[in-house]
């Protein structure tokens, strides 16, 4: 029976609670789907796990040799603090650390600095010098454990503090294991944590992934965030369009350095959002691995396979997270965590139940990793690899998914790449669009959050929130003042003038950097240092 014949049959019986049904990237989704709905080449297409064009998976064995990296977002307050909660987490079984900063620390101000005035230690810790990075690390293996840092304007400095941090336990840069976020662009577009212009912000980024190619193989000095596209409102297509299209650029610049891309390459990773529509999630990772493959090759000319994988971290959707009945957010992350595994993630952050309140608690946190390990350990999804491959549903919106993409990025070319399109509003206005379109259907009930439009309680309980030590501001201002006295600062000051001089002649500025760190010179030391190079951007719109 054809599909025609099946609805004909049942023409008078065909009533449904909707008229019609998309996903939140606007994929009209059908009733059902058959083998017609399915390319007739589809094993070229998908090839099988760890090939080209990696659709399957990026691993040979993916979940069967050993599981993703459980990495749990955590940094509050000082960096002891965030020490014993690393070292907390390390013993639930967590098996990677991922760092969060605070804003200060994140746009390149010291704890000292006015504006950073009731910011010190509030969305994460607190890092002035190389002091506080190795107060953050104490004990910790830096050789044993891979570390995470979302950090993007100060990463080359941040970097430089856990490079000499790792070398003072005898662990030397080839041997450290981690990311820097340094995605300045999606700064732009979402988040707005930028201290430079887009240009020299971009420069500094390249100049990070030369050094690391040459000095720290093991690290992934970018780590090309769709998160925070997807968190500021765009759908699961705008965050692959978008993310992929910042990492052309950073390529393209990298070109023109006359680096080494394919080496570049093996060491670029993703982040992604993983949000609630649960087959178009799993879906966006198949699309985002054939497309990354196929633009590698045909765009850039890279012949190494390994070079052309698609490398992703995930986190699972802060802005899905409800202060109302946070218990429910349990649930939310659980299923959202099973998508980005069912998609073929290779680590994962699973947020906390009360992170829409607060920072989490220990209890919260631990329940996020414990949802991780009861993935792995208990529904045995983790057996077999990529195991939606043939579904019709699946296959479809995988490629439907790839084609929009393709249209984004075909658009971004034409109006000249991404610093343009940014610099025009045009990535900035398709998000706030789609941002728009998701209110409007929550306001009319098209779309339900359970306890926020619909199935709304009462009264709640609100569970304990995490408080932050009220002195720490006053704390981290006197250990910063101490380390200015005890430092030389004559070695400090030559530092912060030759870093400036390499600035102003477009020279990779990480040698530097690193010199400058060693002499704890500090972040917004050194970023004052840049800003009288390339200026301080503030947006105009």
């Amino acid at each position: 029976m054809r599909k025609k014949d099946w609805e004909k049959k049942y023409k008078d019986k065909l009533n449904e609670r909707k008229e019609s049904f998309k996903t939140t990237s606007n994929i009209k989704i059908e009733r059902f789907y058959t083998k017609d709905d399915l390319p007739d080449n589809l094993d070229e297409m998908n090839s099988y796990p760890g090939e080209f064009p990696f659709t399957r998976g990026v691993q040979p064995t993916m979940y069967r040799g050993r599981f993703w990296t459980m990495r749990q977002y955590a940094g509050f307050g000082s960096a002891k603090e965030t020490n014993q909660r690393f070292k907390y987490l390390l013993d639930k079984g967590q098996t990677g650390l991922s760092v969060a900063f605070d804003l200060p620390t994140q746009m390149g101000y010291d704890s000292d600095a006015p504006v950073s005035k009731g910011e010190v230690g509030k969305v994460g810790v607190a890092i002035d010098s190389l002091e506080d990075m190795e107060i953050l690390f104490d004990g910790i293996p830096l050789d044993k454990v891979s570390t995470s840092m979302t950090i993007n304007a100060t990463a080359s400095m941040l970097l430089a503090m856990y490079i000499i941090t790792a070398e003072k336990q005898g662990v030397s840069a080839d041997k450290i294991m981690g990311t820097t976020q340094n995605d300045l662009l999606k700064e732009f577009i979402a988040r707005g944590t930028y201290a430079f212009p887009p240009k020299p912000s971009v420069e500094i980024t390249v100049d990070v992934m030369e050094y690391c190619k040459d000095y720290v193989p093991k690290w992934n000095p970018i780590s090309v965030s769709g998160y925070h596209i997807r968190e500021a409102g765009s759908t699961a297509v705008q965050e692959i369009s978008f993310m992929l299209a910042d990492a052309i650029q950073y390529l393209e610049i990298a070109k023109e350095r006359k680096l080494d891309v394919e080496k570049i390459c093996k060491r670029v990773s993703f982040f992604f959002a993983v949000h609630g529509n649960f087959f178009e999630e799993i879906a966006k990772y198949r699309a985002a691995r054939r497309i990354w493959a196929k633009i590698l090759r045909e765009d850039f000319n890279v012949k190494d396979d390994n070079a052309c994988k698609f490398r992703t971290h995930s986190q699972t959707g802060g802005v899905t997270l409800t202060a109302q009945q946070p218990l429910n957010n349990i649930v939310r992350t659980a299923m959202q965590a099973m998508a980005a595994v069912l998609g073929g993630t290779q680590s994962l952050h699973t947020n906390s139940f009360d992170e829409a309140l607060g920072l989490p608690t220990e209890e919260s946190a631990t329940i996020a990793l414990r949802t991780q390990q009861i993935i792995a350990h208990e529904c045995e999804v983790a057996n077999t690899i990529d195991p939606f491959a043939g579904s019709y549903f699946v296959e479809n919106l995988t490629d439907e998914i790839e084609k929009k993409v393709y249209e984004y990025l075909s658009i971004i070319k034409e109006k000249g790449g991404m610093i343009n399109c940014i610099e025009e509003n045009y990535i900035q206005s398709e998000i706030e669009n789609s941002a728009y379109d998701f209110q409007i259907e929550l306001e009319k009930k098209e779309r339900i959050i359970v306890g926020v439009n619909d199935f709304v309680a009462e009264e709640e309980e609100i569970p304990p929130i995490l408080s932050i030590d009220p002195e720490l501001e006053t704390n981290q201002k006197k250990s910063l003042s101490e380390v200015k006295a005890r430092r030389n600062n004559d070695k400090a000051q030559d530092c912060l003038k030759k870093l400036k001089l390499s600035a102003e002649n477009n020279e990779n500025i990480m040698p530097n950097i690193v010199s400058a760190a060693r002499e704890y010179c500090t972040i917004g030391e050194m970023t004052k240092v840049l800003e009288e190079v390339h200026g301080r951007y503030k947006n105009s719109g």
